[in-house]
Order: C-alpha cells, then structure tokens, then sequence
C-alpha cells in the first residue's frame, strides 16, 4: 500500500494553483433586465450593461423633425408588440443618426415605463449575430438592435449573415428584436465592391441585385444631411439654453460660422463640437 509523502503538498498544491489560472475564466451572465442598453462582446458572448447612455435629449435634435418623428412612430409600434421595420440611417457624417436612435430610445422608454433595450454591435462582430440573437429570443425583452456605422468593403461577405439574419433565414429575425443601423453609404456597400462584381461576375447585373439587396432587409430608410446655416443657428442655441451658457445671438453666429469653415461642414457634431469648446471656456459642466 502506498502511503502519501508529506512533503509532496506545496508542490501539488503550485501545480492546482497554476491550472486554476490556466483554466477559462466563467462566461458572465447575460441579464436583459440588469440595464436599458447593453454592448455585446462577442469574444466572451456577453452583453455588458451601460447604466448611463452617451446621449442628448431628443428636444436637442433639430433639423430632422421628419426622421425622428418617423423613427419614434416605428420603435414605438414594435415596443407595443405591432409589426415595425428594420431602420436604416444613411447620410453625411456627424448629422444626428446614432444620437437619434440613442434618443428615441429613451424617449420610447419614457412612454412604455422602461419597456425597451438597446443592444449595441460592433461593426466586426457582425458574424456573431446569430448567437447574439439566440440570447435576445431567450430573454424575451424588446431590443433595438444597433450598429453605428454599418458597412462593407471589398471581400468582406460578412454581409450575408446580415441578409441572412435580418429577413431570409429560417428562423429569421425574432419578435421580440428590431435592427437598426447608421451608415454614410445608402447601400451599406463601397461603390469599389460593387464595380469590382459587375466586372467579374458572370451576370454582373444579378451580383450587384445580391449585394444592393442587403439594403432592401431594411423597411425604413431614413436620409440625413448637411444643414443650412438657419437650421445650423437654431441647432446652437437650444444647446445654449439647454446647458444655461451665456453669449449673445450676435457673436454666438460670428463664432459659429468662423467654427463650421474651419471644419468645411455644419451638421449635429460640429455644432456640438463648438459648444463643447464655448462651455469650457465658461467654465460650464455638460451634464
């Protein structure tokens, strides 16, 4: 009969230590009610939550009366449980998209006590959708769906999954999840990529139907763009008397335009921008 040496212990207990380490740290759980908005990591299949949403008030956003009203209307008929369709935001850089659909997010979660979540996917985490939608249909919680800055370069084919996904699979899109998605491209795709398959493709005409299609999956289509300086103006100085920054109308105009040239735009972020810069020189906290 073997007996056990003593002095054996340390030495099995480093090597239990050092399995210990070695071993997969635990998936964390995946809680839909533990916050309104989340960010999926697809490395650890985890929706992390968000307590507090980098976002501006809906009031804030002029400029794109007809889209916020449009977008509100469709997220909250799919709240309510009423059919809804996918939503595209399209347009020039830094007019509104993704802070609006952060805004009509709460802005529908104030009218249906708390009811929706927002689920946040990285652009390169689109493979991993049908995982993502597994946990959403398990949770049952109406989800906005979300991807900032939607779109696809030459030979990138991850935009299947998404076709796939958003409407042809055979489970399809659940009920209880709505995509939607900001891009600067109307058709998600580079105007290379679709060049590049008519030039190729045997019937060019039928590759870039498959590719243009991607578009199609998306019911609403919602266009933004530059603005004009009144609207510029006007975008000014509700965040002026939002934050309370004192200035006059005069030179709040002179400093503004001297702002949108050296940028060679005026949209949402560049006023924003400004105002960021106008508070910190009055010393003011943007809340």
């Amino acid at each position: 009969m073997t007996t056990f040496n003593p002095d054996l212990l340390p030495v099995l207990e480093r090597i239990a230590s050092a399995l210990e380490r070695l071993a997969p740290a635990a998936l964390p759980a995946n809680d839909l009610n533990a916050a309104d908005a989340f960010v999926w990591h697809a490395d650890r299949q985890w929706l992390e939550p968000i307590p507090q949403v980098n976002r501006v008030d809906i009031t804030l956003l002029k400029g794109v009366e007809l889209q916020q009203q449009q977008l509100f209307d469709n997220t909250l008929r799919f709240t309510r449980g009423l059919p809804a369709n996918n939503a595209l935001l399209w347009g020039a850089r830094g007019t509104g998209k993704s802070s609006l659909v952060k805004a009509v997010h709460a802005a529908v979660n104030a009218a249906t006590d708390g009811r929706l979540a927002l689920v946040e996917i990285h652009r390169e985490d689109i493979p991993t959708l049908p995982q993502l939608l597994t946990l959403l249909r398990a949770g049952g919680r109406p989800c906005i769906l979300f991807c900032d800055d939607l779109s696809f370069d030459q030979d990138d084919n991850s935009y299947k999954s998404l076709k796939a996904v958003l409407e042809g699979g055979v489970e399809g899109r659940p009920k209880n999840v709505i995509f939607y998605a900001t891009s600067n491209r109307r058709h998600l795709l580079s105007r290379q990529m679709i060049e590049n398959e008519q030039s190729t493709a045997i019937h060019a005409g039928e590759a870039v139907e498959e590719k243009v299609s991607l578009s199609d999956r998306f019911g609403l289509w919602l266009g933004f763009h530059n603005f004009n300086q009144d609207t510029y103006f006007d975008v000014l100085r509700g965040y002026v008397a939002a934050f309370g920054l004192t200035i006059s109308d005069e030179d709040l105009k002179r400093e503004a335009v001297e702002w949108a040239m050296t940028r060679g735009s005026r949209s949402g972020r560049v006023a924003w921008q400004y105002i960021q810069d106008l508070a910190g020189r009055q010393g003011v906290t943007l809340g």
